[in-house]
Protein backbone atom coordinates (compact mmCIF):
# COMPACT_ATOMS: atom_id res chain seq x y z
CA UNK A 1 0.00 0.00 0.00
CA UNK A 2 1.07 3.75 -0.33
CA UNK A 3 0.64 5.22 2.61
CA UNK A 4 0.89 9.22 4.05
CA UNK A 5 1.57 9.23 7.58
CA UNK A 6 0.59 12.58 8.47
CA UNK A 7 2.50 14.65 12.16
CA UNK A 8 6.24 13.26 12.06
CA UNK A 9 6.71 13.79 16.06
CA UNK A 10 7.07 10.58 17.89
CA UNK A 11 4.03 8.85 17.37
CA UNK A 12 4.51 9.86 13.44
CA UNK A 13 8.37 8.88 12.68
CA UNK A 14 7.42 5.42 14.33
CA UNK A 15 4.62 5.15 12.52
CA UNK A 16 5.95 5.89 9.41
CA UNK A 17 9.50 3.94 9.72
CA UNK A 18 7.66 0.46 11.01
CA UNK A 19 4.87 0.59 8.19
CA UNK A 20 7.53 1.25 5.73
CA UNK A 21 9.73 -1.93 7.70
CA UNK A 22 7.04 -3.86 6.22
CA UNK A 23 7.24 -3.08 2.96
CA UNK A 24 5.02 -0.61 2.52
CA UNK A 25 5.31 2.67 0.32
CA UNK A 26 5.14 5.92 3.01
CA UNK A 27 5.22 9.33 2.51
CA UNK A 28 5.96 10.74 5.96
CA UNK A 29 4.12 14.71 6.13
CA UNK A 30 4.30 17.39 8.18
CA UNK A 31 3.23 21.31 7.55
CA UNK A 32 6.18 22.12 9.57
CA UNK A 33 9.18 22.86 6.52
CA UNK A 34 11.98 22.16 9.98
CA UNK A 35 10.90 19.06 11.11
CA UNK A 36 11.05 18.00 7.37
CA UNK A 37 14.31 19.80 6.75
CA UNK A 38 15.55 17.67 9.70
CA UNK A 39 14.23 14.60 8.75
CA UNK A 40 15.29 14.77 4.97
CA UNK A 41 18.97 15.50 6.68
CA UNK A 42 18.77 12.03 9.20
CA UNK A 43 18.05 14.42 12.04
CA UNK A 44 15.02 12.83 13.95
CA UNK A 45 13.15 15.11 16.04
CA UNK A 46 12.99 12.42 19.02
CA UNK A 47 15.05 10.38 20.81
CA UNK A 48 13.86 6.69 20.20
CA UNK A 49 16.16 3.45 20.85
CA UNK A 50 16.21 2.08 17.48
CA UNK A 51 14.14 4.75 15.17
CA UNK A 52 17.08 5.78 14.36
CA UNK A 53 18.80 2.80 12.51
CA UNK A 54 15.09 2.02 11.32
CA UNK A 55 14.21 5.84 9.80
CA UNK A 56 17.71 5.65 8.09
CA UNK A 57 16.85 1.97 6.57
CA UNK A 58 13.56 2.82 5.59
CA UNK A 59 14.86 6.44 3.67
CA UNK A 60 17.83 4.20 1.68
CA UNK A 61 15.88 1.30 0.31
CA UNK A 62 13.72 3.62 -1.14
CA UNK A 63 10.47 2.81 0.76
CA UNK A 64 10.17 6.30 3.17
CA UNK A 65 10.62 9.60 1.66
CA UNK A 66 9.31 12.84 3.44
CA UNK A 67 7.91 16.32 2.00
CA UNK A 68 6.00 19.19 3.88
CA UNK A 69 3.93 19.55 0.45
CA UNK A 70 0.20 18.43 1.58
CA UNK A 71 -1.31 17.78 -1.82
CA UNK A 72 1.76 16.02 -2.65
CA UNK A 73 1.41 13.73 0.76
CA UNK A 74 -1.91 12.51 0.25
CA UNK A 75 -3.33 12.24 -3.22
CA UNK A 76 -1.64 9.42 -4.06
CA UNK A 77 -2.42 7.66 -0.74
CA UNK A 78 -4.40 4.45 -0.28
CA UNK A 79 -4.29 5.07 3.45
CA UNK A 80 -3.48 8.65 4.96
CA UNK A 81 -2.51 7.93 8.96
CA UNK A 82 -3.19 10.78 11.27
CA UNK A 83 -0.49 11.09 13.72
CA UNK A 84 -0.22 14.75 14.93
CA UNK A 85 1.00 14.91 18.36
CA UNK A 86 -2.29 16.85 20.34
CA UNK A 87 -0.70 19.45 22.55
CA UNK A 88 -1.83 20.33 25.94
CA UNK A 89 -1.08 23.26 28.04
CA UNK A 90 -0.20 23.74 31.59
CA UNK A 91 -3.65 22.70 32.80
CA UNK A 92 -3.79 19.47 30.36
CA UNK A 93 -6.17 21.17 28.43
CA UNK A 94 -5.72 20.27 24.75
CA UNK A 95 -5.33 22.12 21.71
CA UNK A 96 -7.79 19.97 19.40
CA UNK A 97 -8.55 22.73 16.80
CA UNK A 98 -4.75 22.62 15.87
CA UNK A 99 -4.64 19.25 14.67
CA UNK A 100 -8.10 19.36 13.16
CA UNK A 101 -7.19 22.54 11.44
CA UNK A 102 -4.10 20.92 9.81
CA UNK A 103 -6.17 17.45 8.96
CA UNK A 104 -8.80 19.88 7.60
CA UNK A 105 -6.01 20.73 4.97
CA UNK A 106 -5.21 17.56 4.15
CA UNK A 107 -9.02 16.17 2.83
CA UNK A 108 -9.94 17.97 -0.63
CA UNK A 109 -7.03 16.15 -2.37
CA UNK A 110 -8.03 13.22 -1.15
CA UNK A 111 -8.57 10.48 -4.08
CA UNK A 112 -12.02 8.65 -4.09
CA UNK A 113 -11.79 5.25 -2.09
CA UNK A 114 -9.19 6.33 0.37
CA UNK A 115 -8.69 5.27 3.97
CA UNK A 116 -8.28 7.85 6.98
CA UNK A 117 -6.79 6.04 10.13
CA UNK A 118 -7.18 8.57 13.00
CA UNK A 119 -4.85 7.46 15.62
CA UNK A 120 -4.06 11.15 17.26
CA UNK A 121 -5.15 11.72 20.68
CA UNK A 122 -8.50 13.68 20.14
CA UNK A 123 -11.75 13.65 21.97
CA UNK A 124 -14.68 11.26 21.24
CA UNK A 125 -16.61 12.64 18.40
CA UNK A 126 -13.62 14.07 16.43
CA UNK A 127 -13.88 10.92 13.82
CA UNK A 128 -17.27 11.64 13.16
CA UNK A 129 -15.86 15.65 12.28
CA UNK A 130 -13.73 14.27 9.79
CA UNK A 131 -16.80 12.63 8.04
CA UNK A 132 -18.82 15.19 8.26
CA UNK A 133 -16.21 17.45 6.67
CA UNK A 134 -15.68 14.61 3.88
CA UNK A 135 -18.82 14.37 3.02
CA UNK A 136 -19.23 17.87 2.35
CA UNK A 137 -15.66 18.31 0.49
CA UNK A 138 -16.74 14.69 -1.61
CA UNK A 139 -19.81 13.35 -0.99
CA UNK A 140 -19.49 10.54 -3.74
CA UNK A 141 -16.17 9.96 -3.05
CA UNK A 142 -16.41 7.13 -0.55
CA UNK A 143 -13.39 7.54 1.87
CA UNK A 144 -14.04 5.80 4.80
CA UNK A 145 -12.75 6.81 8.61
CA UNK A 146 -11.49 5.03 10.91
CA UNK A 147 -10.17 5.05 14.81
CA UNK A 148 -6.95 3.21 15.94
CA UNK A 149 -6.08 4.95 18.79
CA UNK A 150 -2.34 5.55 19.71
CA UNK A 151 -0.33 2.33 22.15
CA UNK A 152 3.09 4.86 21.96
CA UNK A 153 5.36 3.05 24.84
CA UNK A 154 8.34 5.80 24.54
CA UNK A 155 11.37 4.19 24.83
CA UNK A 156 10.37 0.85 23.76
CA UNK A 157 7.45 2.21 20.95
CA UNK A 158 8.46 0.51 17.77
CA UNK A 159 8.26 -3.12 19.83
CA UNK A 160 4.58 -1.12 20.89
CA UNK A 161 3.97 -0.75 16.93
CA UNK A 162 5.05 -4.13 15.66
CA UNK A 163 4.36 -6.53 18.14
CA UNK A 164 1.44 -5.01 19.71
CA UNK A 165 -0.27 -7.09 22.77
CA UNK A 166 -3.47 -6.10 20.52
CA UNK A 167 -4.75 -3.33 18.64
CA UNK A 168 -8.25 -0.96 19.30
CA UNK A 169 -9.82 -0.20 15.61
CA UNK A 170 -13.32 1.37 15.41
CA UNK A 171 -14.55 1.22 12.08
CA UNK A 172 -18.31 2.11 10.58
CA UNK A 173 -19.59 -1.71 9.42
CA UNK A 174 -17.44 -4.11 7.70
CA UNK A 175 -16.85 -2.52 4.22
CA UNK A 176 -13.03 -1.86 5.50
CA UNK A 177 -12.57 -4.44 7.73
CA UNK A 178 -10.84 -6.55 5.43
CA UNK A 179 -8.31 -3.43 4.66
CA UNK A 180 -7.59 -2.63 7.91
CA UNK A 181 -6.99 -6.32 8.76
CA UNK A 182 -4.32 -6.74 5.52
CA UNK A 183 -3.03 -3.20 6.35
CA UNK A 184 -2.27 -4.86 10.52
CA UNK A 185 -1.57 -8.36 9.22
CA UNK A 186 2.44 -7.65 9.16
CA UNK A 187 2.04 -7.07 13.24
CA UNK A 188 -0.67 -8.34 14.52
CA UNK A 189 -4.23 -10.17 13.93
CA UNK A 190 -5.80 -9.42 17.62
CA UNK A 191 -7.57 -6.91 16.50
CA UNK A 192 -10.49 -5.40 18.85
CA UNK A 193 -13.05 -4.43 16.61
CA UNK A 194 -15.70 -1.93 17.20
CA UNK A 195 -17.60 1.23 16.57
CA UNK A 196 -15.55 4.11 15.90
CA UNK A 197 -17.13 5.77 18.85
CA UNK A 198 -16.31 3.21 21.34
CA UNK A 199 -12.46 3.12 19.74
CA UNK A 200 -12.27 6.62 20.83
CA UNK A 201 -14.29 6.17 24.49
CA UNK A 202 -11.43 2.94 24.56
CA UNK A 203 -8.40 5.24 24.79
CA UNK A 204 -9.99 7.76 27.10
CA UNK A 205 -10.80 5.46 29.76
CA UNK A 206 -7.86 3.27 29.17
CA UNK A 207 -5.57 6.21 30.11
CA UNK A 208 -8.06 7.78 32.61
CA UNK A 209 -8.18 3.80 34.41
CA UNK A 210 -4.54 4.05 34.88
CA UNK A 211 -4.53 7.49 36.07
CA UNK A 212 -6.46 6.94 38.51
CA UNK A 213 -4.33 3.90 39.34
CA UNK A 214 -1.93 5.67 39.66
CA UNK A 215 -3.29 8.47 41.71
CA UNK A 216 -4.51 6.10 44.33
CA UNK A 217 -1.92 3.76 44.92
CA UNK A 218 0.04 7.14 45.68
CA UNK A 219 -2.45 8.41 47.64
CA UNK A 220 -2.41 5.07 49.95
CA UNK A 221 1.42 5.43 49.75
CA UNK A 222 1.39 9.34 51.39
CA UNK A 223 -0.99 7.98 53.95
CA UNK A 224 1.48 4.83 54.37
CA UNK A 225 4.16 6.96 55.12
CA UNK A 226 2.02 8.56 57.77
CA UNK A 227 1.01 5.19 60.11
CA UNK A 228 4.32 2.77 59.70
CA UNK A 229 3.01 0.91 56.61
CA UNK A 230 5.10 0.58 53.73
CA UNK A 231 3.13 1.23 50.37
CA UNK A 232 5.56 -1.64 48.41
CA UNK A 233 3.97 -4.38 50.76
CA UNK A 234 1.10 -2.37 50.05
CA UNK A 235 1.08 -2.83 46.49
CA UNK A 236 1.86 -6.36 46.23
CA UNK A 237 -0.95 -7.25 48.31
CA UNK A 238 -3.16 -5.80 46.07
CA UNK A 239 -1.59 -7.14 42.53
CA UNK A 240 -1.41 -11.09 43.72
CA UNK A 241 -5.35 -10.76 44.15
CA UNK A 242 -6.20 -12.06 40.96
CA UNK A 243 -9.19 -9.35 40.84
CA UNK A 244 -6.62 -7.06 40.08
CA UNK A 245 -3.49 -8.64 38.61
CA UNK A 246 -0.01 -8.20 38.64
CA UNK A 247 0.83 -5.41 36.02
CA UNK A 248 -1.85 -2.87 37.35
CA UNK A 249 -0.62 0.48 37.63
CA UNK A 250 0.00 0.35 41.63
CA UNK A 251 2.72 0.99 42.24
CA UNK A 252 3.77 3.14 44.70
CA UNK A 253 6.16 6.20 42.95
CA UNK A 254 6.46 9.61 40.89
CA UNK A 255 3.33 11.27 39.71
CA UNK A 256 1.92 10.73 36.06
CA UNK A 257 3.09 13.58 33.66
CA UNK A 258 4.11 14.22 29.98
CA UNK A 259 0.61 14.78 29.17
CA UNK A 260 -0.75 11.70 27.72
CA UNK A 261 -2.49 10.44 31.08
CA UNK A 262 -3.51 13.76 32.16
CA UNK A 263 -5.22 14.92 28.64
CA UNK A 264 -7.48 12.01 28.43
CA UNK A 265 -8.63 12.93 32.25
CA UNK A 266 -9.45 16.34 31.10
CA UNK A 267 -10.97 15.03 27.65
CA UNK A 268 -13.19 12.77 29.94
CA UNK A 269 -14.13 16.14 32.61
CA UNK A 270 -14.59 18.62 30.20
CA UNK A 271 -17.34 16.13 27.86
CA UNK A 272 -18.69 15.03 31.76
CA UNK A 273 -19.63 19.12 32.17
CA UNK A 274 -20.65 20.04 28.51
CA UNK A 275 -23.42 17.08 28.94
CA UNK A 276 -23.73 18.14 32.19
CA UNK A 277 -23.30 14.28 33.47
CA UNK A 278 -22.23 14.30 37.04
CA UNK A 279 -19.19 12.72 37.04
CA UNK A 280 -16.94 13.36 40.22
CA UNK A 281 -14.26 10.70 40.70
CA UNK A 282 -12.29 11.55 37.13
CA UNK A 283 -12.14 14.67 37.26
CA UNK A 284 -10.89 14.37 41.33
CA UNK A 285 -7.40 12.71 39.69
CA UNK A 286 -6.16 15.29 38.18
CA UNK A 287 -6.28 17.08 41.09
CA UNK A 288 -5.25 14.05 43.67
CA UNK A 289 -2.25 13.94 40.78
CA UNK A 290 -0.69 17.47 40.80
CA UNK A 291 -0.73 17.46 44.61
CA UNK A 292 1.73 14.17 44.37
CA UNK A 293 4.07 16.03 41.76
CA UNK A 294 5.24 18.04 45.20
CA UNK A 295 5.86 15.39 46.88
CA UNK A 296 9.79 15.46 46.70
CA UNK A 297 10.01 18.96 47.29
CA UNK A 298 7.86 18.26 50.25
CA UNK A 299 10.38 15.18 51.49
CA UNK A 300 13.65 17.85 50.85
CA UNK A 301 11.73 20.90 52.91
CA UNK A 302 11.04 17.56 55.88
CA UNK A 303 14.80 16.36 55.78
CA UNK A 304 16.80 19.58 54.70
CA UNK A 305 14.44 22.11 57.35
CA UNK A 306 14.85 24.63 54.68
CA UNK A 307 15.85 24.39 50.78
CA UNK A 308 16.96 27.97 50.87
CA UNK A 309 20.80 28.09 50.25
CA UNK A 310 21.16 24.46 49.49
CA UNK A 311 22.52 22.34 46.51
CA UNK A 312 20.40 19.49 45.05
CA UNK A 313 21.51 17.13 42.81
CA UNK A 314 19.12 16.64 40.22
CA UNK A 315 19.70 12.77 38.64
CA UNK A 316 17.65 12.90 35.03
CA UNK A 317 15.17 15.55 33.27
CA UNK A 318 13.50 13.66 30.62
CA UNK A 319 9.81 12.80 30.84
CA UNK A 320 11.00 8.68 30.83
CA UNK A 321 14.20 7.05 30.43
CA UNK A 322 14.61 6.31 26.42
CA UNK A 323 13.51 9.55 25.36
CA UNK A 324 14.75 13.27 25.06
CA UNK A 325 11.15 14.28 25.71
CA UNK A 326 11.43 17.16 28.44
CA UNK A 327 7.81 18.26 28.26
CA UNK A 328 6.00 17.44 31.26
CA UNK A 329 8.71 16.47 33.12
CA UNK A 330 8.09 16.67 36.97
CA UNK A 331 12.03 17.03 37.24
CA UNK A 332 12.23 20.65 35.37
CA UNK A 333 9.28 21.33 37.30
CA UNK A 334 11.34 20.23 40.38
CA UNK A 335 13.91 22.06 39.88
CA UNK A 336 11.88 25.36 39.32
CA UNK A 337 10.24 24.96 42.20
CA UNK A 338 13.82 24.58 44.34
CA UNK A 339 14.77 27.70 42.46
CA UNK A 340 12.01 29.97 43.76
CA UNK A 341 12.93 28.81 47.07
CA UNK A 342 16.31 29.79 46.82
CA UNK A 343 18.14 26.67 46.12
CA UNK A 344 20.36 25.72 43.07
CA UNK A 345 20.46 22.45 41.45
CA UNK A 346 23.07 20.41 39.57
CA UNK A 347 21.86 18.41 36.89
CA UNK A 348 22.67 15.33 34.93
CA UNK A 349 20.66 13.32 32.16
CA UNK A 350 22.44 10.99 29.98
CA UNK A 351 20.35 12.21 27.17
CA UNK A 352 20.47 16.17 27.68
CA UNK A 353 23.16 18.11 25.81
CA UNK A 354 22.21 21.38 27.64
CA UNK A 355 19.46 23.12 29.70
CA UNK A 356 16.79 24.63 28.66
CA UNK A 357 17.14 28.21 28.38
CA UNK A 358 14.56 29.23 31.75
CA UNK A 359 16.80 26.92 33.75
CA UNK A 360 20.09 29.08 32.82
CA UNK A 361 20.21 31.01 35.87
CA UNK A 362 19.58 28.54 38.77
CA UNK A 363 20.93 25.51 37.07
CA UNK A 364 24.09 23.85 35.71
CA UNK A 365 24.36 20.44 33.46
CA UNK A 366 26.60 18.13 35.08
CA UNK A 367 29.11 15.83 33.59
CA UNK A 368 28.12 12.56 35.55
CA UNK A 369 25.70 11.31 38.20
CA UNK A 370 28.77 11.92 40.81
CA UNK A 371 29.70 14.95 39.32
CA UNK A 372 26.01 16.57 39.84
CA UNK A 373 25.82 14.86 43.33
CA UNK A 374 29.43 16.04 44.46
CA UNK A 375 28.80 18.58 47.22
CA UNK A 376 24.90 18.45 47.28
CA UNK A 377 23.12 18.36 50.42
CA UNK A 378 20.46 15.56 48.52
CA UNK A 379 20.15 13.94 45.30
CA UNK A 380 16.59 13.28 43.67
CA UNK A 381 16.31 10.57 41.34
CA UNK A 382 14.04 11.93 38.67
CA UNK A 383 14.27 9.78 35.85
CA UNK A 384 14.90 6.18 35.96
CA UNK A 385 18.00 5.67 34.00
CA UNK A 386 19.90 2.40 33.95
CA UNK A 387 23.38 4.96 34.66
CA UNK A 388 22.35 5.77 37.98
CA UNK A 389 22.48 1.94 38.96
CA UNK A 390 26.28 2.57 38.54
CA UNK A 391 26.63 4.93 41.47
CA UNK A 392 27.04 2.86 44.55
CA UNK A 393 26.56 3.97 47.93
CA UNK A 394 30.63 4.87 48.47
CA UNK A 395 30.69 6.90 45.54
CA UNK A 396 27.90 9.33 47.20
CA UNK A 397 29.44 8.59 51.02
CA UNK A 398 32.70 9.81 48.65
CA UNK A 399 30.69 12.77 47.02
CA UNK A 400 29.40 14.32 50.18
CA UNK A 401 25.47 13.87 49.25
CA UNK A 402 24.25 12.17 52.26
CA UNK A 403 20.47 12.62 51.05
CA UNK A 404 19.30 10.42 48.31
CA UNK A 405 15.01 10.91 47.67
CA UNK A 406 13.92 8.54 45.13
CA UNK A 407 10.34 8.53 44.75
CA UNK A 408 9.82 5.23 42.99
CA UNK A 409 12.58 3.19 44.67
CA UNK A 410 14.61 2.64 41.97
CA UNK A 411 17.79 2.73 43.51
CA UNK A 412 16.32 0.83 46.57
CA UNK A 413 18.91 -2.39 45.31
CA UNK A 414 22.16 -0.52 45.15
CA UNK A 415 21.86 2.80 48.20
CA UNK A 416 18.39 2.12 49.87
CA UNK A 417 20.16 -0.17 52.43
CA UNK A 418 23.30 1.58 53.24
CA UNK A 419 22.92 3.14 56.50
CA UNK A 420 25.54 6.01 55.82
CA UNK A 421 22.80 7.43 53.31
CA UNK A 422 19.54 8.45 54.30
CA UNK A 423 16.97 6.89 51.70
CA UNK A 424 13.25 8.39 51.16
CA UNK A 425 10.80 6.91 48.65
CA UNK A 426 7.21 7.53 48.45
CA UNK A 427 4.97 5.16 50.79
CA UNK A 428 7.88 4.18 53.03
CA UNK A 429 8.34 5.59 56.61
CA UNK A 430 11.68 4.23 57.19
CA UNK A 431 14.31 6.47 58.10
Amino acid sequence: MTICVAGLWHLGTVTAACLASRGHQVVGYDHDAGTIEGLMRGHLPVAEPGLDALTREAVSNGRLRFTANAREAVSGADVIWITWDTPVDDEDRADVEAVMSRIDALLPPLRPGALVIVSSQLPVGSAARIEKRLAALQPSAAIDVVCSPENLRLGRAIDAFTKPERVVVGIRGDRVKSRVAMLLAPFTERIEWMSVESAEMTKHALNAFLATSVAFANEIAALSEQVGADALEVARGLKTDLRIGARAYLAPGASFAGGTLARDVTFLSERARALQVPVRLIPSVRESNEAHREWALRRLQTALGDVNGRTVAVWGLTYKPGTDTLRRSDSVALCHALAARGATTRVFDPAVRALPAAMSGFATLASSPTDAARGADAVVVGTEWPVFRDVSADDLVAAGAPLVVDASRFLAATLGADRRLRYVAVGSSAQ
